[in-house]
């Protein structure tokens, strides 16, 4: 498999000064307990992303990077595509702003939030050439308001009456080759999974969905001396009773030879919270993510664990959690039902320029442990409910060393694909292939 050539932008360093004339404050609460702050970071055409950014006094020194705060991934044909769009102004630059506010991000699933505007940055990116090496467009602290605004625009910056708050940022540019796959239809389907290269549509995996709780459980067999079994003998819980509930649902990924290299199996139903027609947070149903144990049909492993629910709120979500067999948390966010959305793990913490040893080991399955890095690790695409879904996936090249590393992180977007049917509301009615073998007892 050869992957495709992707640039990666990033701002990471978040840090805010504010004068203590503008400096928010809670009387008779510690300075460390003021209202936080946020940031809504945008590449025009990209949608919004939003951000933590923590308030530190006047004479804190600068900090260091620190976690990722945005990322944002290009193909270089994208990016010539763009620029014959007119994205890119007439110097061959692009531009992202930063728009900084205090108060509570009320948004949800990436939706705007209702603090104080502080004021706005902007950043100017030379592209040409950052396919090839690493570039930083900039690292230090910049005034926002109308002083950041003026520099931006490269107008001579005047003297404020006024004092302007400083944010501190890094923003960069690196190659970050990515393996990208597209399922040729929606995972209950049982389709075909294509790599694909450019104009290239390679098939490199077929998928065999079934719904059969009994079926599921005589195919599947655990690793007895797996490390972290979690509820893989847990098929048959006492969760499983009869009411409002989806159970038994299983995704398996083959190679082109026909054999099986990865699976996301439902290991804990989905169930309505007593009284009510959904799947809350504290009750979340939960999928296992499998690799083979061994190269010859030995049984299954387990890499990781996802949970799912459906979140209440003024726009309701789809919420996760996936953690690693390792007990490693990496992915905890929200998807709207209604416009869907992304599910992404993404480690990178410490300079960029810097390599660093990430919790996300590789999940190859013959027993070796690749060297991997913090950094992205992969994106799916997640389309809201009643929509067709074919999941995109892509994935960091540091993370596959082989095709049943690639697997197991389309099986892993396959099961967040499915999360999204089986948090729906129980008053409404699932396609054919999610009831097969079963029922459920509100219809």
């Amino acid at each position: 498999m050869d992957p495709c050539r992707f640039v990666r932008i990033t701002v990471s360093g978040l840090a805010l000064k504010m004068p203590a004339t503008l400096r928010p404050s809670r009387s008779g609460i510690h300075p460390s307990a003021t209202p936080p702050c946020y940031c809504e970071i945008r590449l025009r055409g990209l949608p919004t992303q939003m951000a933590t950014v923590p308030l530190v006094s006047p004479d804190t020194p600068p900090p260091d990077p620190g976690a990722l705060a945005a990322g944002f991934h290009f193909e270089e044909a994208d990016l010539r595509r763009l620029a014959s769009r007119g994205w890119l102004r007439s110097s061959g630059s692009a531009w992202l702003r930063i728009s900084v506010f205090t108060g509570r991000r009320s948004g949800t699933c990436g939706g705007p939030g209702t603090g104080k505007l502080v004021g706005h940055t902007w950043v100017e990116m030379e592209l040409e050439g950052v396919g090839e090496r690493p570039r930083v467009f900039k690292s230090g602290w910049v005034k926002i308001g109308k002083g950041g605004k003026a520099a931006a625009e490269g107008k001579e910056e005047q003297e404020e009456e006024e004092e302007l708050s400083q944010l501190h940022l890094v923003v960069r540019a690196e190659p970050d080759p990515q393996f990208v796959f597209q399922f040729g239809g929606e995972p209950e389907c049982s389709p075909v999974v294509f790599q694909i290269q450019g104009n290239i549509r390679q098939p490199v995996f077929s998928c065999k969905f079934s719904a059969d709780r009994n079926s599921r459980s005589r195919s599947l067999r655990s690793d007895p001396g797996g490390s972290r079994i979690w509820s893989i003998r847990s098929f048959g819980s006492e969760r499983e009773r009869p009411g409002k509930e989806r159970k038994g649902w299983m995704i398996v990924i083959h190679d082109l030879s026909g054999s099986p290299v990865a699976a996301a199996s439902m290991v804990t139903p989905f169930v309505a919270s007593p009284g009510s027609d959904r799947v809350s947070r504290l009750n979340p149903g939960a999928w296992l993510i499998l690799r083979p144990n061994g190269y010859a049909g030995e049984g299954w492993k387990p890499w990781g664990r996802l949970e799912a629910w459906r979140e209440r709120g003024s726009s309701e979500a789809l919420g996760y959690r996936f953690e690693l067999n390792s007990g490693t948390v990496v992915a905890e966010s929200s998807i709207s039902t209604k416009k869907g959305g992304r599910f992404l793990i993404d480690t990178t913490t410490g300079r960029g320029d810097r390599s660093v040893h990430s919790p996300v080991s590789s999940p190859r399955y013959n027993g070796e442990t690749a060297s991997s890095y913090k950094g992205f690790v992969m994106v799916s695409t997640v389309e809201g409910e009643g929509k067709c879904s074919k999941p995109h996936v892509q994935i960091g090249l540091k993370h596959v060393k082989c095709i049943a590393d690639a697997a197991v992180f389309v099986a892993l977007s396959a099961a967040v694909d499915l999360s999204m049917d089986a948090c729906r509301l129980f008053s409404h009615k699932l396609r054919k292939e999610l009831r097969i073998g079963q029922h459920e007892s509100s219809f």
